[in-house]
């Protein structure tokens, strides 16, 4: 796996401190160490593909001015053996490196020889990581924020898997605490209401189940519903499919097994649904880990005896509180309240020290909504009480999105009426579109999500302006082949040929994609990778419309040839790393 920036870089960085050496060597400057320099593609292509600020760092040291220092380093480099063929000095002292011809044939080899491996980095050195994404209560459907934290959660996972990780995804069921609880009252209120005269009437007319829930929905008359519940559509369909295969039966029940039985039927059937609607949506996970296993297993009561044993507890009104402001978080948090019942903190805690401390992996990514915010410095501060190293711990906090349709704010699903679910928004546009603009921002930014725009076919739209560069060269190696053109093998003279504003230009983006997705790593950022895809589509179709192919001298064509070979391998790579479709026609 070659990352041919990261190469050049370091070549840059021993030419400057060969020639420094000399220098110092020399007694031109004096014998005083180098500071910390920056080598980096300067934004503006003028100034070189790569530069260096080596000289200013320098200038306090070596009591001398930058661009003095500058024309001495310049004055002792030597390029013969790298894949620079010029150095030049910039403005008060920037050094500026120039690729020969060389480094842009080495980089379209590279490309064409590691095909589907190219991009791929070591940066994770094969350390375990969970991505543990959407983990929505399975209490009823998934909604937008899921359907964003989804995308950005598997898309993260795949180029950590581009970076060297070795990852697994992970979603955790809360099937155990208040929710449950929450979902059980609300199910036997609704079983009861349809067990009800008025609701028995409602049966009679043998309604389709969306108008049955509407009507249900708006009986509020008789069977006003508190607050305390969940008002969902879907609480009423499993209240009326109950009643369908079980009849009147759990009515004459005691209430809490009533409750337990409505939970019992419905429960599976919305973990099911999750699977199946996440599975529409392309994301698969290795586990599936239930939050009811760690009350079973006795973990939750393990972490309240452990933060107990280091003196991170105390008790205060018949509730044990842990001391997380001796972490720095604004006040302490309830353990256990004075019911004896844990609050909802302590599972979480149990669940992130098994990720770390008894699943043992290297690192443990989250995906959380913005109203999790103020909650990371209280896992981490559980995590440090219980002796895990809390930088293992990493959040990655996901702003909400506002779909926006013909302009307008857009909230509601045709159906109910109610806020848009994952499933109805895949039914209003592709999963292509919805995976790629998803991931269009840095997580923790705000952006519209244009449903217009996502299902549109134009160049406006940039998952399809990126496949459609993909289909574009694939049109182009078809008609070739039709008239018994063939790319042959990539070679120096093919490397030379390429000489283009547009041709360099192409070749050194692709020649960033290892870097992107070390920095999209790094970050747990995927928008970075998604950016790429559209820059390097804009810059294919700008050389695309620039220099022709057919009908040029057999060099020049077989090395454009080449060139559109390896940006096809590049956004297929991309597009297949992200579980979007790659069409080889549009």
């Amino acid at each position: 796996m070659q990352d041919l920036i990261k190469d050049a870089f370091a070549q840059a960085r021993e030419l400057v401190l060969n020639a420094l050496g000399q220098l110092v060597a020399e007694e031109v400057f004096p014998a005083e160490a180098v500071p910390a320099f920056n080598i980096e593609i300067p934004a503006d292509p003028k100034n070189g593909d790569v530069s260096t600020n080596a000289a200013m760092v320098c200038a306090k040291p070596f009591r001398s001015a930058p661009r003095k220092i500058a024309e001495a380093i310049v004055g002792k480099i030597d390029t013969t053996g790298s894949c620079f063929d010029k150095v030049e000095i910039a403005g008060p002292g920037f050094i500026n490196f120039y690729y020969g011809k060389g480094w842009f044939g080495s980089v379209v080899k590279a490309v064409l020889d590691e095909g589907k491996d190219y991009g791929k980095t070591d940066f994770g050195k094969g350390k375990r990581a969970l991505v543990e994404f959407v983990s929505a209560n399975p209490t009823g459907p998934m909604h937008i924020g899921n359907a964003r934290g989804g995308a950005i959660g598997d898309c993260l996972a795949a180029v950590m898997e581009y970076a060297g990780y070795d990852v697994e995804r992970e979603f955790y069921i809360n099937d155990a605490g208040n929710q449950i609880e929450k979902f059980g009252k609300s199910l036997r209120l609704r079983y009861m209401q349809i067990c009800g005269d008025k609701g028995q009437e409602i049966v009679a007319k043998n309604l389709d189940m969306d108008t049955f829930c509407k009507t249900i929905y708006e009986d509020t008359e008789t069977f006003p519903m508190p607050d305390d519940v969940y008002l969902g559509m879907d609480i009423i369909a499993h209240a009326k499919n109950f009643f369908d295969e079980y009849g009147m039966i759990a009515s004459a029940q005691p209430e809490e097994e009533c409750k337990k039985a409505l939970v019992d039927y419905a429960l599976p059937k919305n973990i099911d649904g999750l699977h199946k609607d996440l599975a529409k949506y392309r994301i698969n996970y290795d586990t599936w880990f239930r939050e009811s296993t760690l009350h079973n297993d006795g973990s939750v009561q393990e972490v309240i005896e452990k933060l107990k044993a280091g003196g991170y507890t105390y008790e205060q009104d018949g509730a044990l509180w842990f001391r997380t402001t001796d972490f720095g978080d604004e006040k302490d948090r309830v353990l256990v309240r004075d019911n004896g019942i844990p609050t909802y903190f302590v599972p979480d805690i149990a669940y992130h020290y098994n990720k770390l401390a008894v699943r043992k992996f290297d690192k443990a990514i989250d995906i959380f909504g913005a109203d999790h915010h103020g909650y990371i410095p209280r896992l981490k501060a559980a995590m440090t009480a219980l002796g895990v190293d809390e930088k293992k711990l990493d959040i990655v906090i996901m702003q909400m999105v506002r779909l926006v349709k013909d302009g307008e704010t857009y909230k509601l699903s045709k159906r109910s009426g109610k806020a848009i679910t994952l499933n109805t928004l895949l039914e209003e546009i592709p999963i292509d579109a919805a995976r790629f603009f998803f991931n269009l921002r840095e997580p923790n930014s705000q952006f519209d999500f244009d449903l217009d725009l996502a299902i549109s076919n134009s160049s406006q739209n940039p998952v399809y302006y990126v496949q459609y560069a993909h289909a574009r060269i694939c049109s182009v190696i078809k008609k070739l082949k039709e008239e018994n053109i063939e790319a042959k093998p990539f070679t120096a003279d093919m490397a030379a040929a390429l000489s283009t504003p547009e041709e360099l230009e192409l070749v050194k983006l692709m020649a960033t994609l290892p870097t992107t997705i070390t920095e999209a790593a790094k970050a747990y950022d995927p928008a970075k990778v998604t950016k790429y895809a559209v820059d390097i589509a804009t810059l294919y179709h700008k050389f695309y419309n620039a220099c022709r192919i057919k009908g040029e001298e057999e060099n020049v064509m077989q090395a454009r040839l080449s060139l559109s070979m390896a940006v096809k391998q590049i956004i297929s790579n991309i597009l297949e790393m992200l579980k979007i479709d790659c069409p080889e026609s549009m």
